[in-house]
C-alpha cells in the first residue's frame, strides 16, 4: 500500500471508532470512495498530496489530505455539526501507519459552503500529516 494509501485507512479506522461522528452520518458515511447512490449526509476523501514544503520534491512523510462532507439538510447546520466532529477527533491526532511509524495531523483549512449546482452543503477539512518513521 502506498503512504498516501496507509494514511486514509489510518484516518478512516480512527473516524469509524467515534460514535459521536457514525451518529451523525447515520452509521455507514464514511466512504473511502466517491459512490454515485450515496446516501446522504457522508464523507469521502479527496485528494492527497505529498511533498517536501522546502524543495517541491515529493515527500511521504508530508502530506495534505482532504475530506469532503456532504449534506442534503436544509441549512448547513448538519455539515458543520460533521465538520466540529470530524475536527475534534483529528486535530492533533497521532495515527500509527503500520510499520512506517507515526504521524501527527493538523488542521490546515476548513470551509461550508453551499453548491447551488449540487443542491448540497459541501464542508471541506485539509489536514496536514507529518510521519516520523520508526527507528
Amino acid at each position: 500500500m502506498t503512504a498516501s494509501g496507509d494514511l486514509q485507512q489510518a484516518l478512516f479506522q480512527r473516524l469509524r471508532s467515534d460514535a459521536s461522528l457514525s451518529a451523525l452520518l447515520g452509521g455507514a458515511g464514511l466512504l473511502e470512495q466517491p459512490a454515485d447512490n450515496a446516501a446522504f449526509p457522508h464523507v469521502t476523501c479527496g485528494q492527497t498530496s505529498a511533498f517536501d514544503w522546502d524543495t517541491g520534491a515529493e515527500n511521504n512523510d508530508d502530506q495534505l489530505i482532504t475530506l469532503h462532507v456532504w449534506s442534503k439538510a436544509q441549512g448547513d447546520a448538519e455539515t458543520l455539526a460533521i465538520m466540529d466532529a470530524i475536527k475534534a477527533r483529528l486535530a492533533d491526532a497521532v495515527l500509527v501507519i503500520g510499520p512506517r511509524g507515526q504521524t501527527r495531523l493538523s488542521l490546515e483549512f476548513t470551509e461550508a459552503r453551499h453548491d447551488e449546482e449540487l443542491l448540497v452543503h459541501h464542508g471541506l477539512l485539509r489536514f496536514r500529516a507529518i510521519t516520523q518513521e520508526n527507528a
